[in-house]
């Protein structure tokens, strides 16, 4: 994402530098100048809109990896669980079944 940004700017710069040197030194009458700087900034736009779009990608596919790792997670914790409730009730079956028969020999007495 870093790489991204680092590129935009640099184009960013090269770019204003160019048309400053252009601007400058530039053999050309202004007709021809402006011509070429409105066909410099198209390009520009062009190139940006591209690095945004593969920025944007990027983003995505990071959010979309991120969340199927998530519910990796929850599909793991909610199997987990499922495996404790079960312990839990057998234990709790067992239990009561202890009860039950301490309850029997009391009414037997």
């Amino acid at each position: 994402m870093s790489d991204n940004s680092n590129t935009i700017l640099g184009i960013l710069a090269g770019t204003a530098i160019g048309a400053t040197m252009g601007i400058l030194f530039a053999p050309d009458k202004g007709t021809e100048t402006r011509r070429k700087l409105v066909e410099q900034s198209n390009s520009l736009v062009d190139e940006v809109t591209s690095n945004t779009t593969q920025f944007k990608n990027q983003v995505v596919d990071s959010i979309s990896s991120n969340k199927e790792t998530l519910e990796d997670k929850m599909e793991s914790l909610v199997s987990s669980a499922s495996y404790k409730t079960e312990d839990v009730i057998t234990t709790l079956e067992t239990k009561l079944k202890d009860l039950k028969a301490r309850n029997r020999k009391l009414q037997r007495s």
